[in-house]
Formats: structure tokens, sequence, C-alpha cells
């Protein structure tokens, strides 16, 4: 057997050619899609009123700008984790929620104070 340069296994130049151009195309895909992500999360509207921590739901919590569904999760978790929260700082101990993001989020939401406790019985 003779393996010369006539059976040489090594891609042609028109071969490699198209597969750098199939993984520009893919690159470019990829970029367009990641930007128009940031477009559509840039246009989403904030919430008219402020959302309350302790009562809003993840579709609520998804309204604010910065949130996605992901952070929308975990403050939901946290809140059944650790209870009510007692102020708008307590979003500090959530992964994802840096002080820039909380003063961002800050015009948008609220806590609301514990409900009444029943009185005792003497």
């Amino acid at each position: 057997m003779n393996f010369g340069a006539a059976h040489s296994f090594a891609p042609s130049k028109g071969v490699m050619t198209r597969t750098r151009n199939l993984a520009v195309e893919i690159l470019s895909a990829g970029l367009v899609f990641i930007l128009l992500c940031g477009i559509l999360e840039a246009q989403k509207q904030p919430p008219a009123k402020p959302i309350d921590l302790n009562a809003a739901t993840i579709k609520e919590l998804e309204e604010l700008p910065g949130v996605g569904p992901v952070t929308a999760q975990r403050i939901v978790e946290a809140r059944q984790k650790s209870g009510r929260f007692r102020r708008i700082e307590d979003l500090l101990a959530i992964r994802g929620i840096s002080t820039k993001r909380l003063e961002a989020l800050r015009p948008y939401v609220t806590v609301s104070p514990p409900p009444p406790s029943p009185p005792k019985k003497p």
C-alpha cells in the first residue's frame, strides 16, 4: 500500500473555506441572538406601581428591570426559605443582585409590613 500525496487525508482548501464560512455564520447568528435578547430586555417596561416583594409572583417579578426568570425564581425561593422581606436591601442576599442592580430596582419594589398579629387572650 502506498499512501503518497495522492491519498492525503488533509482536507482540501475548498472544505477548509466552507468550514470557516460556516463557523463565521454560526458565530454571527449567535451574536445577533445575544444582541436581540439585550434589546428586548432593555425595552421591557417597568411596572407602573411598585411591586411588593412579599406578595409578588414570579411573573410579576420578571417585570422588574434586570430581573429575568432565574432571578425572579431566586427571590421567591428566598422568601419561602427565610420568610418575609423586612427591607428592600434584603435582596442583596440573593445571588445575581448587586448593589448597582438593587439601586435600579429600588423605585419599582416595596416591602409590605407584616400582617398584624392576633390579639392575645388574657
